[in-house]
């Protein structure tokens, strides 16, 4: 599997941030951590990468530096994680992205930054809801306690989380919002601030503090992807197949390491080796619907919903109201493309309720979303007649993920 998404710009940001050249090795090399790559240099960071793209060594910038333009593509670690960093900058810094990222919602952290004492512009003057917005910096950022609601995404929490030990008085964050969706990812945010040496926590539920102080330079191993792992589960599970994934971590905060269980809910079994992790499908016609809450790991929803549609029971997927606000609106996109197979599928505001049908073929959109098309590659994998449009769009986590598919089926070359 290619390197973790999350980790790898996480790790990124704080490289940036550090004192001193930081060293990421087997990082992932993909669109979304191409354009924070991108992203970071333009604001000053130095990269220079060893063995390919193996290892890539980074110098933060001295000092950090507006950028005229950042694109944050359709990458929500971009448009979300470098407003704080770009705010230590002295000058303006304009971010803008695909025109699928201006509907998502960046707005509680751009109030947040306000509050803390950075201007935020957007081309209309007033105080900006989406993308582009510019962010004025002043060469500091005062820092100090802010609310924000999160319930959108955690990413608000993790972005002001990375750039917290750089503030002045570093921050006291407040989840002011009534869920928190995707908190292993805070986990991971705060496993990272750990390694590089920052002295942060959640003080209280909803509740973290960062101290100000230096952000260590430090050497990691990025883990694999897991939840990009998870079609390839979803295959096994599928086919009453077998499938090792080389390097499982025992233990991670990652997100995907909770298709373990959710697969053994559906009737898989599976079990860590010195290998990685294998996992055994259940027998022909014995894959089970499962009603679970996938609230805490819902970009893992369109691979199971894409299980649950040939499952022999129904399911129901809740918790994930949040997924209507990333890269599309994945509920009402998970709906439209089963129902296009004939399955029967029902979206509310949270939750995706999913009867047994038979499935015919289809072309099925995937929306500028890798896990639509993870998520299409593994109903085509089910159903005979599934063509994929756009199945590159994985490229924004899995650059070779048409090619690795379809050596493990044994079929020809995918068409982009």
């Amino acid at each position: 599997m290619p390197g973790s998404k999350s980790m790898t710009n996480r790790h990124l940001v704080l490289a940036a941030l550090a004192q001193g050249e930081s060293i990421l090795r087997r990082p992932l090399v993909s669109r979304d951590s191409t354009l924070m790559r991108a992203a970071l240099s333009q604001l000053g960071a130095r990269f220079t990468a060893e063995a390919g793209d193996a290892e890539w060594h980074v110098q933060p910038p001295e000092p950090m530096a507006p950028a005229s333009r950042i694109d944050a593509g359709l990458a929500g670690t971009v448009m979300r994680f470098l407003p704080p960093v770009a705010a230590m900058a002295r000058g303006a810094t304009t971010f803008d992205g695909d025109a699928e990222a201006r509907s998502r919602p960046i707005r509680p952290l751009l109030d947040a930054l306000a509050e803390l004492g950075v201007h935020v512009g957007s081309p209309a003057e007033g105080q900006p809801t989406h993308l582009p917005f510019t962010v004025y910096g002043s060469g500091t950022v005062r820092g100090g306690e802010v609310d924000i609601d999160a319930s959108a995404s955690s990413q608000f929490v993790s972005a002001l989380l990375l750039a917290g030990a750089r503030f002045e008085r570093g921050v006291t964050l407040r989840h002011v919002g009534s869920s928190l969706p995707s908190r292993p990812h805070i986990e991971m945010t705060l496993q990272a601030l750990a390694r590089s040496g920052v002295e942060a926590g959640e003080t209280a539920p909803g509740v973290w503090r960062v101290e100000p102080g230096p952000v260590r330079a430090i050497e990691i191993d990025i883990e694999p992807d897991l939840s990009s792992a998870a079609p390839f589960l979803a295959l096994a599970a599928l086919t009453s197949g077998r499938i090792t994934v080389a390097g499982w971590p025992r233990s991670t905060t990652q997100a995907g390491d909770a298709m373990r269980s959710i697969l053994t809910a559906m009737g898989a079994r599976s079990r860590l080796t010195s290998d990685g992790l294998e996992l055994t499908g259940p027998p022909p016609g014995e894959l089970q619907g499962v009603d679970i809450d996938l609230h805490d790991v819902g970009e893992l929803t369109p691979v199971v919903a894409a299980l649950a549609a040939q499952a022999s029971t129904a399911s129901r997927l809740h918790g994930v109201g949040h997924l209507r606000g990333h890269e599309t609106d994945r509920l009402e996109a998970l709906r439209a493309e089963l129902s296009r197979m004939g399955g029967q599928v029902q979206a509310t505001r949270d939750a995706l309720l999913i009867e047994p049908a038979p499935l015919h073929g289809a072309v099925l959109r995937t929306y500028h979303d890798h896990r639509m098309a993870m998520a299409a590659a593994v109903l085509g994998a089910g159903v005979p007649g599934v063509l994929v449009e756009d199945v590159a769009t994985t490229g924004k986590t899995f650059p070779d993920f048409p090619a690795v598919w379809c050596r493990l089926l044994g079929a020809g070359a995918a068409s982009p």
